[in-house]
């Protein structure tokens, strides 16, 4: 079973109401038969589309996980534990339903694996993982960013 995150597959779930459906991904998909389903671990926490960017702040998903950073929107909100949520119930999900692979959006504050925006909104990265993508990891399911 794989997992994808929904704005990949062309749901409009992203912070601007947008989606960033990669049509490459949606056909091999569908060439390969496997099994899939997809997966917005923000909306999945309640948050609304469209919505304030966030970007993790003082460090990754690692560190949020640790409680040594946290999630911040744009204006300075302090979103941590709702991402948290949404991570966590999203884990849950991928769990329970046997996930071996996830697509995940790249650079992501929850789906970001390697890189994320490094929390100043000027779209720096830094290396390192969103929220979703650093559970997804320590359960040792592969992950593909795109």
């Amino acid at each position: 079973m794989r997992v994808v995150s929904a704005c990949l597959l062309g749901k409009k779930c992203r912070y601007n109401g947008e989606h960033n459906l990669n049509l490459a991904l949606v056909q091999s998909l569908e060439v390969s038969g496997e099994a899939y389903f997809d997966i917005c671990p923000e909306v999945l926490a309640g948050l609304t589309v469209p919505r304030i960017p966030c970007e993790i702040v003082g460090g990754t998903g690692k560190e949020v996980l640790a409680g040594k950073a946290k999630v911040e929107t744009a204006d300075g909100q302090d979103l941590t534990d709702t991402f948290l949520k949404g991570a966590q119930d999203a884990l849950r999900h991928c769990i329970e339903q046997g996930v071996e692979i996830a697509y995940l959006k790249a650079r992501s504050p929850s789906c970001g694996y390697g890189e994320i925006y490094d929390g100043s909104f000027t779209r720096r990265i830094r290396k390192g993982n969103g929220i979703f993508a650093e559970l997804l990891a320590q359960q040792g399911i592969k992950i593909i960013p795109l």
